[in-house]
């Protein structure tokens, strides 16, 4: 069976569950070789970006400060849902956009979407258990412009896509999470539905450092890679790369890679060093202190 042919089926799926079912047969031939790698397949030059949800711009999206009525809930539940929902789209977009890599780079973003599947069918879970369903709420289309706009170089998708964004996503996690700790609707009738939000919210970040510590590692094999073409010699990767995450937030100013206060312990443990974190934190400070652009709706 030929791996990116498969791969097509299986991100241009438009049901959720039959594209898991899909994923799930290619998922088990990669890993027992029963596919072929076949780069020179034709890549499909449309993006899957498709949800059941109505879709609008990311500043057209209402974030309730604070939750006290079960819709409120279920709405943050919901806003999270479809990040991960989008995640699944973005790894196997990676997967499936970027050829003549070694075979890891394949697995490892194979294994992200696995995981980001399960993620989102955990958080589908917690919003049936309140009477609530995917697609119950608007939600934006940035990561699928993210996604668009970083479909033609590696070194862009690790950037902006697995090393930005999912990185911001570290940052928010324990905030989204204190925010529903202190929901005001119905803290003892929802104590143990509470105590599986956090244990799915702990899953999350746990997965979640990897797959930043995944782009990090594919960021720089990219940017080596790259180096190496313009000197000429295509198998010399052992030069240390000397790109600059600064410079890849600073190309994609309209999308802001980091949360307003870094999960520094987070980014550490997913291959960002000490002095990455106070730049970049020092650069979106001074951006949006000049611009007074509120950090949540960007």
């Amino acid at each position: 069976m030929d791996f990116f042919l498969a791969l097509e089926s299986v991100l241009f799926c438009k049901d959720i569950d039959s594209r898991y079912a899909l994923f799930r047969d290619l998922y088990e031939d990669f890993l027992s070789q029963k596919t072929t790698l076949n780069h020179s397949q034709i890549i499909n030059k449309d993006f899957a970006s498709f949800s059941p949800c109505k879709l609008t711009e990311p500043t057209k999206i209402h974030r309730s400060k604070s939750i006290k009525s079960k819709e409120s809930l279920a709405k943050t539940l919901h806003s999270i849902a479809h990040i991960e929902f989008c995640a699944i789209s973005l790894a196997l977009d990676s997967a499936y956009r970027f050829r003549h890599l070694p075979r890891s780079y394949y697995e490892d973003w194979l294994g992200v979407a696995n995981e980001e599947f399960g993620h989102f069918f955990l958080l589908r879970d917690l919003l049936g258990e309140i009477g609530f369903d995917y697609g119950d709420f608007t939600s934006h289309f940035g990561l699928y412009e993210a996604m668009s706009a970083t479909g033609e170089n590696l070194i862009y998708r690790m950037g902006v896509v697995h090393r930005g964004l999912e990185a911001k996503g570290l940052d928010a996690n324990p905030f989204v999470l204190e925010k529903l700790r202190q929901s005001d609707f119905g803290v003892d009738r929802f104590c143990g539905f509470m105590s599986e939000v956090e244990r799915v919210f702990g899953i999350i970040l746990h997965d979640e450092i990897a797959h930043v510590s995944k782009g990090s590692k594919w960021w720089e094999f990219a940017q080596k890679q790259d180096k190496a073409k313009e000197s000429g010699d295509k198998n010399d990767l052992s030069k240390k790369s000397c790109g600059d995450f600064i410079e890849i937030c600073e190309k994609f100013s309209g999308f802001v890679l980091a949360g307003k206060i870094l999960n520094i312990q987070a980014r550490l443990a997913s291959g960002f060093s000490k002095e990455e974190c106070e730049r970049i934190d020092r650069f979106y400070k001074d951006r949006f202190s000049k611009h007074s652009v509120d950090f949540a709706k960007t």
